[in-house]
């Protein structure tokens, strides 16, 4: 997959690469996300309400949205300063190892207030490492990119985020067929954990044979690395590093209200078995794809910015529809919802590998897009499955229908006013 003549990778490999990295990251997240709302609130939070049991649960998915952060600083910092495929190897090890220890893990009957303390560290450690991945797995694709093909390379790491979910749910289902509750609960959740190693060593293998990309060369030649890239990126792209969060709001609202708290609301107060709804959401995750792919091709020919406003109008009418549907009392109803849901998802998720890194130069781009990208999923999706679980106890559905089409809303006037040239870099490319 090397060209013979330039000894460069293929754009092939170059795809392939960043698509399996992020696959393999965002398996690692989503067998978390699954675990948490099925069985990790009896295992490690022993608390009399099994409503609370789930809140803290949660709970632990969110802490690593707000190491992811942290990683994008620290991955952000040397991927500007070193370049791009090291650091991407570095994420990779590191989420991995978490997610391998987590399967080893001894639960609360074991070894006490130790076991929820270690998830919760293995947890951070989870997202410290995404906090690197995303960012320079799409400047991995981008900056590889011919300039009428940039969205089209820079969707192919946002595939792996539907990749990484069917694999992780779909060794969840198959769990759920060939395992009793019991031996699922006792030790048949370690197993997606597990067998993460294998996943991990498949996206090394792949990475190491990788070349730094063009822009970054350049970049070292124009001169030398900045010597904190965050403070370069605070100092002169403030309107970008904010616009770009609030823009990314809406992608993460919407994604892990459609999995994580639709998969604990469904399978708990709806009273759906396990392994039908991962059934129906394994089917629905499809439609996320399809999505991606469509907005990255309409992005080329319209622009990044475009596709994600509509994204952002098309989110509110899903938040519109999230009751009525979600409660229709068939689970083919609910089907429905979340195939146009994750749909819909496409269009204000796949379009950002091109239009975030667009907003930032090349010697601070790593920095500046793994932040705007990994604040957005504080913001968007750290508490997302929480709130909503509680909006729900609360108020109901139409609530929590409410606050996703609010977050779109956020993200609409966000990409609003970054239009035209910014950080010397065009943001708007016009139509054919």
């Amino acid at each position: 997959m090397s060209n013979a003549a330039g000894g460069t990778p293929s754009s092939a490999r170059i795809l392939v690469a960043s698509l399996v990295g992020t696959a393999v990251e965002f398996y690692d997240f989503y067998i978390y996300a699954t675990a948490a709302s099925l069985v990790f609130g009896p295992l490690f939070f022993p608390v009399a309400s099994p409503s609370a049991q789930l809140m803290a649960a949660y709970g632990s998915f969110g802490i690593a949205f707000l190491a992811r952060p942290l990683g994008s600083i620290v991955f952000g910092h040397f991927g500007d300063r070193i370049g791009r495929k090291s650091t991407l190897v570095a994420s990779l090890l590191l989420m991995g190892g978490s997610t391998v220890l987590i399967g080893l893990l001894p639960t609360y009957d074991s070894i006490g207030w130790l076991a929820p303390f270690l998830l919760c560290v293995l947890r951070f450690g989870q997202g410290f490492g995404l906090g690197g991945e995303w960012g320079g797995a799409v400047l991995l694709a981008v900056e590889n990119a011919p300039p009428s093909h940039r969205a089209r390379y820079g969707m192919f790491p946002q595939i792996g985020a539907p990749v990484g979910f069917i694999a992780a749910n779909g060794l969840f289902l198959l769990l759920g067929e060939f395992l009793t509750p019991a031996q699922f609960h006792d030790w048949g959740w370690r197993l997606p954990f597990l067998g993460s190693a294998v996943l991990v060593l498949l996206g090394l293998w792949v990475r190491l044979k990788l070349t730094e990309t063009p822009a970054f060369a350049k970049a070292l030649e124009e001169g030398p690395p900045p010597a904190v890239p965050l403070a370069e990126v605070a100092r002169d792209f403030p309107r970008q590093t904010l616009g770009g969060t609030f823009a990314a709001i809406a992608c993460f609202a919407l994604f892990y209200l459609a999995t994580a708290f639709a998969l604990g609301y469904g399978t708990t107060t709806l009273g759906y078995s396990r392994t039908a709804f991962l059934g129906v959401q394994l089917g629905a995750i499809l439609f996320l794809a399809v999505g991606i792919i469509a907005a990255g091709w309409w992005a080329d020919l319209a622009s990044p910015r475009r596709v994600l406003m509509v994204g952002c109008v098309m989110t509110a009418l899903v938040g519109l529809a999230l009751a009525p549907m979600m409660a229709s009392g068939s689970l083919t109803v609910v089907g429905l919802f979340l195939c146009l849901a994750l749909l819909v998802m496409g269009f204000v998720y796949g379009p950002l590998g091109a239009w975030l890194p667009s907003l930032f130069p090349a010697r601070v781009r790593y920095t500046g897009t793994s932040m705007t990208f990994n604040l957005g999923g504080i913001l968007g999706g750290g508490i997302a499955p929480v709130l909503a679980q509680s909006l729900a106890q609360s108020g109901g559905l139409p609530y929590v229908g409410a606050y996703l089409a609010g977050a779109a809303l956020i993200s609409l006037a966000a990409l609003y006013p970054l239009r035209g040239r910014t950080a010397g870099v065009a943001v708007e490319t016009p139509g054919p």
